[in-house]
């Protein structure tokens, strides 16, 4: 354990939250714009988006509910408020742009909820909160891009709903090592449980089909 690790744990930090009994998948923005070298969002996050794509494999196999999330804006972003005004590679997102497609895995099947937003949190100005409570979850699975923007948020405002967020480390990037590394050791210290794939897959085959 690091010198950071042990003042953190020292000073009450670290605690696990622990999964619940009925999990959710939430594959947060996983979309063109992050693989394709042309993007001006391109952040070479192949890995984790195949990472991302076994998960829901799981997950479907498991099942576990899996739900999508996509950023879309109005041409000209007149739905994106401040946020679109300090972040101009938001443009990617705007209505009929190629790079907002979904990736060939993973990708929403017939049937799966596809939530659309316009900021970093998928909870934000979105029905996701009441969807996750009407269906009797208690755990969301977080993956997804990127790691210090919508996967961070996504995760700050699961557990102020009251959900147990599990952020999948593997299935989650950056455009940088650094924000990356640094997203996840503060989401895990503070908002959530940092989990690999491997217990991801593990344990929501361990707690799949609950919403059967």
């Amino acid at each position: 354990m690091s010198d950071i690790e042990t003042d953190y744990e020292a000073a009450g930090f670290s605690g696990r939250l622990g999964w619940g009994e009925r999990p959710a998948l939430v594959v947060i923005d996983v979309c063109r714009a992050y693989v394709d070298p042309d993007s001006p969002l391109y952040a070479g996050v192949e890995e984790p988006c195949a990472s991302a794509a076994r998960l829901v494999e799981a997950a479907r196999t498991s099942g576990v509910p899996v739900i999508f999330t996509r950023v879309e804006y109005e041409p000209g972003g007149v739905d994106g408020g401040m946020f679109f005004s300090k972040v101009r590679a938001l443009r990617c997102f705007e209505r009929g742009n190629p790079l907002a497609d979904w990736l060939e895995e993973p990708r929403p099947l017939e049937g799966e909820l596809v939530v659309t937003k316009q900021y970093a949190s998928a909870f934000f100005g979105t029905s996701l909160a009441a969807t996750l409570t009407a269906m009797g979850a208690d755990t969301v699975v977080l993956c997804g891009l990127s790691t210090s923007g919508c996967v961070r948020a996504t995760g700050i405002d699961a557990v102020q709903h009251g959900f147990r967020p599990m952020v999948v480390a593997d299935a989650c990037g950056d455009r940088a090592i650094g924000p990356h590394e640094a997203n996840l050791f503060d989401l895990d210290a503070k908002y959530a449980d940092v989990v690999d794939e491997a217990e991801a897959v593990t344990e929501m085959a361990r707690l799949g089909g609950w919403e059967r």
